[in-house]
């Protein structure tokens, strides 16, 4: 599971009352133009002034971000009890050095544990014919899944790289993260290490990865079916990834209803879009930090704290709704009903206790979103229902 964290600046010890006192008195009079002050307030170290915009939201951002910066503040521009609360934060402007060299090493590492991974998923006879080398080339075997998961996780990280840029946000180069099971890796994360301007600028930046690796992924999946091949299934039975309503889909338009007594053997290209798919879903989730999460805020603002706790409780019922009906189809065999539904259980705990609900809010919060913006991300919580398997492995 990979997810998309937030490297927050780290505030400067807070000033002494009397110095805290004489900041408040610069910023009044450099925001006095910008906004009618109705009340001002000091939450700790935030100065906090209150009241009506003489101005658009965008454009009082611009001018308050160039007048607090040499008083070492950042301005957000937030909604408050039916006013505009234009709060003053004292973010220590801080220098994360680069280490490129580091995220090369992962990089390297993460194809060397998918091509490793890869070795595990058959279909392709070109490179299948691999496997009896005795030198190392036999591990180009596992070529076609390492290359095709790489490519859908690399474009989907750059997505969001090249669109942060784009809005001059600081941002860290991908950090993949190699592992050495199942896929052979758990995503990449990027660090943003400064505040989204306003909600159309999160939207981008949240929902250029998912869109730029799908752009990867479906084509693939495409692929991947048109190698595989429909072949009796084993007598003692078999192992595989679990449907959701998009492979299931393009399964079935490629080769119709499995007749009964034999399987879909899946290329590694196939193998590896679903994974790509799977890891999509998984950060479309509207919960927190993850794509899904920023979108969701980018959409409903400060009500998606609600959307991502209502997402943990569907993942909780759909996981018990799951078991039940696993349990009463397999003739009461708890075991088969538990490794059905364990999957929805794992998602709400990983969600919940390693990612959390919070979000951290642009720059400007009181722009609303754009209309085109609003039905893409739409559309990417519809892909996010469509890419979930029910039952991961079967």
């Amino acid at each position: 599971m990979r997810w998309w964290p937030v490297r927050t600046r780290r505030l400067p010890p807070p000033l002494p009352p009397e110095d805290l006192l004489a900041a408040e008195d610069r910023l009044r009079r450099n925001v006095e133009d910008v906004l009618v002050v109705r009340d001002r307030q000091i939450r700790g170290g935030v100065i906090v002034f209150r009241g009506v915009l003489t101005t658009t939201p965008g454009r009082a951002l611009d001018i308050l971000v160039e007048r607090f910066r040499p008083f070492g503040y950042t301005p957000f521009l937030r909604e408050e009890a039916d006013a505009v609360a234009v709060q003053a934060w004292p973010l220590a402007e801080t220098t994360v050095p680069s280490r490129p060299a580091v995220n090369v090493l992962l990089f390297v590492l993460t194809c060397l544990s998918t091509l490793i991974a890869g070795l595990a998923f058959a279909g392709s006879p070109t490179f299948d014919a691999l496997r009896s080398s005795p030198s190392a080339a036999r591990f180009l075997a596992g070529a076609p899944f390492a290359f095709t998961l790489m490519a859908i996780l690399g474009v989907h990280e750059f997505g969001h790289y090249f669109t942060a840029r784009h809005y001059r946000a600081a941002v860290s180069l991908p950090y993949f993260i190699p592992a050495p099971f199942l896929f052979g890796t758990l995503g990449a994360i990027i660090l943003m290490r400064s505040p989204a301007r306003n909600r159309n600028a999160l939207f981008d930046i949240a929902a250029a990865g998912p869109l730029a690796g799908l752009a990867v992924a479906f084509p693939a999946s495409l692929l991947g079916f048109a190698w595989s091949t429909v072949v009796p299934a084993p007598p003692d039975g078999y192992m595989a990834f679990g449907h959701s309503l998009l492979t299931y889909g393009l399964s079935y338009l490629r080769f119709g209803s499995i007749p009964p007594g034999y399987m879909l053997f899946t290329h590694p290209i196939a193998d590896a879009a679903w994974a790509g798919f799977l890891v999509t879903a998984l950060n479309l989730f509207p919960v927190g930090q993850l794509d899904g999460g920023r979108i969701a805020y980018a959409l409903f603002g400060r009500h998606h704290r609600r959307i991502g706790k209502a997402t943990v409780t569907g993942l909780l019922v759909l996981g018990l709704g799951s078991f039940l009906w696993s349990f009463r189809a397999s003739g009461g065999d708890v075991a088969v009903a538990v490794a059905s539904s364990l999957n929805w259980f794992v998602w709400a705990g990983l969600i919940s206790f390693l990612v959390g609900f919070h979000h951290s809010p642009p720059l400007d919060d009181l722009s609303p979103i754009s209309p085109g913006r609003r039905a893409v991300g739409i559309a990417c919580l519809i892909l996010m229902v469509l890419m979930i398997p029910l039952v991961v492995i079967h």
